[in-house]
Protein backbone atom coordinates (compact mmCIF):
# COMPACT_ATOMS: atom_id res chain seq x y z
CA UNK A 1 0.00 0.00 0.00
CA UNK A 2 1.39 3.39 -0.99
CA UNK A 3 2.19 5.76 1.83
CA UNK A 4 0.33 9.03 2.08
CA UNK A 5 2.11 12.31 2.72
CA UNK A 6 0.75 15.73 3.61
CA UNK A 7 2.66 19.02 3.53
CA UNK A 8 2.26 21.46 6.44
CA UNK A 9 3.72 24.97 6.42
CA UNK A 10 2.84 26.42 9.85
CA UNK A 11 4.17 29.67 11.21
CA UNK A 12 4.49 30.86 14.79
CA UNK A 13 5.02 34.42 15.98
CA UNK A 14 8.61 34.42 17.16
CA UNK A 15 11.68 34.80 14.98
CA UNK A 16 14.07 36.43 17.44
CA UNK A 17 14.44 34.25 20.54
CA UNK A 18 16.54 31.27 19.51
CA UNK A 19 15.62 29.24 22.57
CA UNK A 20 11.92 29.61 21.73
CA UNK A 21 12.48 28.76 18.07
CA UNK A 22 14.46 25.67 19.06
CA UNK A 23 11.86 24.55 21.58
CA UNK A 24 8.92 24.85 19.17
CA UNK A 25 10.68 23.39 16.11
CA UNK A 26 12.15 20.69 18.36
CA UNK A 27 8.68 19.19 18.86
CA UNK A 28 8.81 18.11 15.20
CA UNK A 29 12.28 16.59 15.15
CA UNK A 30 13.11 12.91 15.62
CA UNK A 31 9.57 11.73 14.94
CA UNK A 32 8.86 8.62 12.94
CA UNK A 33 7.07 9.29 9.64
CA UNK A 34 7.38 13.09 10.07
CA UNK A 35 10.21 15.22 8.67
CA UNK A 36 11.05 18.83 9.47
CA UNK A 37 12.28 20.03 6.07
CA UNK A 38 13.09 23.64 6.96
CA UNK A 39 12.95 26.01 9.93
CA UNK A 40 13.20 29.63 8.80
CA UNK A 41 13.20 32.38 11.43
CA UNK A 42 12.61 35.92 10.16
CA UNK A 43 13.97 38.48 12.62
CA UNK A 44 12.28 41.61 11.28
CA UNK A 45 8.94 39.88 10.79
CA UNK A 46 9.42 38.19 14.20
CA UNK A 47 7.98 34.92 13.01
CA UNK A 48 9.26 31.49 12.02
CA UNK A 49 7.98 29.35 9.17
CA UNK A 50 8.33 25.57 9.32
CA UNK A 51 8.03 23.19 6.38
CA UNK A 52 6.95 19.72 7.48
CA UNK A 53 6.16 16.55 5.57
CA UNK A 54 4.48 13.60 7.21
CA UNK A 55 2.00 10.78 7.12
CA UNK A 56 -1.42 12.04 8.26
CA UNK A 57 -1.72 10.54 11.76
CA UNK A 58 1.80 11.24 13.04
CA UNK A 59 1.77 14.65 11.35
CA UNK A 60 -1.39 15.57 13.22
CA UNK A 61 0.18 14.65 16.58
CA UNK A 62 3.33 16.60 15.75
CA UNK A 63 1.34 19.71 14.83
CA UNK A 64 -0.73 19.51 18.00
CA UNK A 65 2.40 19.33 20.13
CA UNK A 66 4.04 22.15 18.16
CA UNK A 67 1.03 24.42 18.72
CA UNK A 68 0.91 23.59 22.42
CA UNK A 69 4.55 24.65 22.78
CA UNK A 70 3.85 27.91 20.88
CA UNK A 71 0.96 28.68 23.24
CA UNK A 72 3.22 28.01 26.21
CA UNK A 73 6.13 30.22 25.08
CA UNK A 74 4.58 33.10 23.11
CA UNK A 75 2.54 35.82 24.83
CA UNK A 76 0.65 37.99 22.33
CA UNK A 77 0.20 40.78 24.85
CA UNK A 78 3.91 41.59 24.45
CA UNK A 79 4.72 40.13 21.01
CA UNK A 80 5.68 42.61 18.27
CA UNK A 81 6.45 42.05 14.60
CA UNK A 82 6.10 43.57 11.15
CA UNK A 83 4.42 40.54 9.55
CA UNK A 84 0.62 40.24 9.86
CA UNK A 85 -0.28 37.87 12.71
CA UNK A 86 -3.13 37.19 15.11
CA UNK A 87 -1.73 34.45 17.33
CA UNK A 88 1.30 32.80 18.88
CA UNK A 89 0.68 29.74 16.72
CA UNK A 90 -0.54 31.88 13.87
CA UNK A 91 -1.31 29.45 11.06
CA UNK A 92 -1.44 25.71 10.38
CA UNK A 93 -2.02 25.21 6.64
CA UNK A 94 -2.16 21.71 5.11
CA UNK A 95 -1.69 20.66 1.48
CA UNK A 96 -1.81 17.30 -0.33
CA UNK A 97 1.70 16.19 -1.30
CA UNK A 98 1.72 12.51 -2.29
CA UNK A 99 -1.14 10.02 -2.60
CA UNK A 100 -3.47 12.35 -0.70
CA UNK A 101 -6.36 14.61 -1.66
CA UNK A 102 -7.40 18.07 -0.58
CA UNK A 103 -10.47 16.46 1.00
CA UNK A 104 -8.24 14.39 3.28
CA UNK A 105 -6.32 17.51 4.24
CA UNK A 106 -9.60 19.28 4.92
CA UNK A 107 -10.72 16.53 7.30
CA UNK A 108 -7.37 16.57 9.10
CA UNK A 109 -7.52 20.37 9.44
CA UNK A 110 -10.98 20.07 11.03
CA UNK A 111 -9.64 17.55 13.56
CA UNK A 112 -6.63 19.71 14.41
CA UNK A 113 -8.68 22.88 14.87
CA UNK A 114 -11.25 21.19 17.09
CA UNK A 115 -8.65 19.45 19.24
CA UNK A 116 -6.64 22.65 19.73
CA UNK A 117 -9.76 24.45 20.87
CA UNK A 118 -10.82 21.64 23.20
CA UNK A 119 -7.36 21.27 24.78
CA UNK A 120 -6.29 24.92 24.99
CA UNK A 121 -9.49 26.97 24.56
CA UNK A 122 -7.64 28.88 21.86
CA UNK A 123 -9.93 30.60 19.34
CA UNK A 124 -9.84 28.93 15.93
CA UNK A 125 -10.45 30.38 12.49
CA UNK A 126 -10.98 27.91 9.64
CA UNK A 127 -9.71 29.17 6.27
CA UNK A 128 -9.11 27.90 2.75
CA UNK A 129 -11.21 24.84 1.95
CA UNK A 130 -12.33 24.75 5.59
CA UNK A 131 -13.68 28.32 5.60
CA UNK A 132 -17.18 28.82 7.02
CA UNK A 133 -17.74 31.93 4.87
CA UNK A 134 -16.44 33.10 1.51
CA UNK A 135 -14.51 35.95 3.12
CA UNK A 136 -12.70 33.64 5.51
CA UNK A 137 -11.19 31.65 2.65
CA UNK A 138 -8.60 34.43 2.62
CA UNK A 139 -6.09 34.50 5.48
CA UNK A 140 -5.52 38.20 4.81
CA UNK A 141 -9.20 38.86 5.56
CA UNK A 142 -8.97 37.00 8.86
CA UNK A 143 -5.73 38.81 9.80
CA UNK A 144 -6.96 42.28 8.81
CA UNK A 145 -6.05 44.67 11.61
CA UNK A 146 -3.62 42.10 13.03
CA UNK A 147 -3.81 40.91 16.63
CA UNK A 148 -4.30 44.38 18.07
CA UNK A 149 -6.96 45.54 15.61
CA UNK A 150 -8.88 42.28 15.55
CA UNK A 151 -8.85 42.03 19.34
CA UNK A 152 -10.29 45.56 19.65
CA UNK A 153 -12.94 44.81 17.01
CA UNK A 154 -14.08 41.61 18.71
CA UNK A 155 -14.13 43.33 22.11
CA UNK A 156 -16.65 45.82 20.67
CA UNK A 157 -20.07 44.15 20.15
CA UNK A 158 -21.29 47.29 18.34
CA UNK A 159 -18.66 47.14 15.61
CA UNK A 160 -20.38 46.57 12.23
CA UNK A 161 -18.04 43.66 11.39
CA UNK A 162 -18.26 42.06 14.83
CA UNK A 163 -20.28 39.00 13.81
CA UNK A 164 -18.53 38.44 10.47
CA UNK A 165 -15.06 38.55 12.03
CA UNK A 166 -15.71 36.28 15.04
CA UNK A 167 -13.64 33.09 15.40
CA UNK A 168 -15.30 29.88 14.25
CA UNK A 169 -14.48 28.18 17.55
CA UNK A 170 -14.15 30.22 20.74
CA UNK A 171 -15.26 30.48 24.34
CA UNK A 172 -16.67 34.01 24.11
CA UNK A 173 -16.23 35.14 20.50
CA UNK A 174 -13.08 37.10 21.35
CA UNK A 175 -9.34 36.59 20.96
CA UNK A 176 -7.42 35.12 23.85
CA UNK A 177 -5.22 37.93 25.25
CA UNK A 178 -2.15 35.68 25.57
CA UNK A 179 -2.74 33.13 22.80
CA UNK A 180 -4.51 35.27 20.22
CA UNK A 181 -6.03 32.83 17.74
CA UNK A 182 -4.90 30.15 15.30
CA UNK A 183 -5.87 29.86 11.63
CA UNK A 184 -6.23 26.24 10.44
CA UNK A 185 -6.74 25.51 6.75
CA UNK A 186 -6.46 23.09 3.87
CA UNK A 187 -5.89 23.98 0.23
CA UNK A 188 -4.96 22.16 -2.94
CA UNK A 189 -1.81 24.21 -3.39
CA UNK A 190 0.59 25.97 -1.05
CA UNK A 191 2.25 29.27 -1.72
CA UNK A 192 5.74 29.78 -3.09
CA UNK A 193 7.57 32.70 -1.48
CA UNK A 194 9.68 34.56 -4.02
CA UNK A 195 11.72 37.78 -3.64
CA UNK A 196 13.17 39.97 -6.40
CA UNK A 197 15.89 42.44 -5.42
CA UNK A 198 16.24 45.96 -6.80
CA UNK A 199 19.33 48.19 -6.95
CA UNK A 200 17.77 51.17 -5.19
CA UNK A 201 17.13 52.27 -1.63
CA UNK A 202 13.79 53.85 -2.59
CA UNK A 203 11.20 51.51 -1.12
CA UNK A 204 8.43 53.44 -2.88
CA UNK A 205 9.70 52.10 -6.21
CA UNK A 206 9.42 48.55 -4.87
CA UNK A 207 5.89 49.32 -3.66
CA UNK A 208 4.84 50.65 -7.06
CA UNK A 209 6.24 47.58 -8.81
CA UNK A 210 4.52 45.29 -6.30
CA UNK A 211 1.25 47.06 -7.08
CA UNK A 212 1.72 46.27 -10.78
CA UNK A 213 2.47 42.60 -10.07
CA UNK A 214 -0.20 41.63 -7.55
CA UNK A 215 -3.64 40.51 -8.61
CA UNK A 216 -5.99 42.95 -6.86
CA UNK A 217 -4.29 46.00 -8.41
CA UNK A 218 -3.97 44.82 -12.00
CA UNK A 219 -1.31 42.11 -11.96
CA UNK A 220 -1.55 38.33 -11.76
CA UNK A 221 -4.61 37.00 -9.92
CA UNK A 222 -2.65 34.33 -8.03
CA UNK A 223 0.14 36.64 -6.87
CA UNK A 224 0.28 38.84 -3.79
CA UNK A 225 3.20 41.26 -3.53
CA UNK A 226 4.61 43.98 -1.31
CA UNK A 227 7.56 46.33 -1.61
CA UNK A 228 9.79 46.27 1.45
CA UNK A 229 13.28 46.97 2.74
CA UNK A 230 15.36 44.25 4.42
CA UNK A 231 17.68 46.15 6.79
CA UNK A 232 20.33 43.46 6.59
CA UNK A 233 21.00 43.85 2.86
CA UNK A 234 21.45 46.53 0.22
CA UNK A 235 18.58 47.57 -2.03
CA UNK A 236 14.86 46.99 -1.69
CA UNK A 237 12.69 43.99 -2.42
CA UNK A 238 9.52 43.05 -4.27
CA UNK A 239 8.37 40.21 -2.02
CA UNK A 240 5.76 37.88 -3.51
CA UNK A 241 3.54 35.06 -2.37
CA UNK A 242 2.70 33.00 -5.46
CA UNK A 243 -0.24 30.63 -5.19
CA UNK A 244 -0.14 28.90 -8.58
CA UNK A 245 3.34 28.55 -10.03
CA UNK A 246 2.10 26.01 -12.56
CA UNK A 247 -0.08 28.55 -14.41
CA UNK A 248 1.80 31.70 -13.36
CA UNK A 249 5.46 30.60 -13.40
CA UNK A 250 8.24 32.34 -11.51
CA UNK A 251 9.83 33.61 -14.71
CA UNK A 252 6.69 35.55 -15.60
CA UNK A 253 6.72 37.59 -12.41
CA UNK A 254 10.51 38.00 -12.61
CA UNK A 255 10.27 39.43 -16.11
CA UNK A 256 7.38 41.72 -15.15
CA UNK A 257 9.36 43.12 -12.21
CA UNK A 258 12.31 43.77 -14.56
CA UNK A 259 10.03 45.48 -17.07
CA UNK A 260 8.43 47.70 -14.45
CA UNK A 261 11.81 48.53 -12.90
CA UNK A 262 13.04 49.88 -16.25
CA UNK A 263 10.54 52.77 -15.91
CA UNK A 264 12.50 53.98 -12.90
CA UNK A 265 15.95 53.28 -14.34
CA UNK A 266 16.46 50.60 -11.69
CA UNK A 267 18.24 47.29 -12.23
CA UNK A 268 17.16 43.92 -10.87
CA UNK A 269 20.13 42.42 -9.02
CA UNK A 270 18.74 38.93 -8.43
CA UNK A 271 16.02 36.92 -6.77
CA UNK A 272 15.56 34.23 -4.16
CA UNK A 273 13.17 31.50 -3.18
CA UNK A 274 12.23 31.43 0.49
CA UNK A 275 11.77 27.85 1.60
CA UNK A 276 11.27 24.67 -0.42
CA UNK A 277 9.76 24.64 -3.89
CA UNK A 278 8.29 21.90 -6.07
CA UNK A 279 10.59 20.58 -8.79
CA UNK A 280 7.99 21.26 -11.49
CA UNK A 281 8.06 24.96 -10.59
CA UNK A 282 11.75 25.07 -11.41
CA UNK A 283 11.44 22.99 -14.56
CA UNK A 284 8.94 25.31 -16.20
CA UNK A 285 11.48 28.12 -15.82
CA UNK A 286 14.20 25.93 -17.30
CA UNK A 287 11.94 25.12 -20.23
CA UNK A 288 11.23 28.81 -20.80
CA UNK A 289 14.74 30.22 -20.62
CA UNK A 290 16.43 27.41 -22.56
CA UNK A 291 13.57 26.92 -25.00
CA UNK A 292 13.48 23.22 -24.14
CA UNK A 293 10.81 21.13 -25.81
CA UNK A 294 9.33 18.02 -24.27
CA UNK A 295 11.53 17.89 -21.18
CA UNK A 296 10.17 15.26 -18.80
CA UNK A 297 10.79 15.14 -15.07
CA UNK A 298 11.99 11.54 -15.48
CA UNK A 299 14.95 12.82 -17.49
CA UNK A 300 16.41 14.25 -14.29
CA UNK A 301 18.42 11.39 -12.81
CA UNK A 302 17.95 12.37 -9.19
CA UNK A 303 14.18 11.98 -9.43
CA UNK A 304 14.73 8.23 -9.69
CA UNK A 305 16.24 8.25 -6.19
CA UNK A 306 12.98 9.46 -4.66
CA UNK A 307 10.81 6.95 -2.86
Amino acid sequence: MEKKFILAVPNFSDGRRQEVIDAISGTIKNREDVKLVTCEPEHDFNRTVLTIIGEPAPLKEALLEMAAKSYELIDMTVQEGTHPRIGGQDTIPLFPLMNTTVEECKELAEEIGKELFEKHQVPIFFSGENARTEDKKSISYIRKGQYEGLKALLDDPNHPDHEARRPDLSVDGKLSPELGATIVSADKEGLTAYNVFLATEDVNIAKQIAKAVRGPSGGYSTVRAVGIKFPEREGVVVSMNMFDCANTPLYRTFELVKLEAQKYGVAVTGSELVGPVKLEYLLNNLNHYLGLQGLKQEQILETHLMG
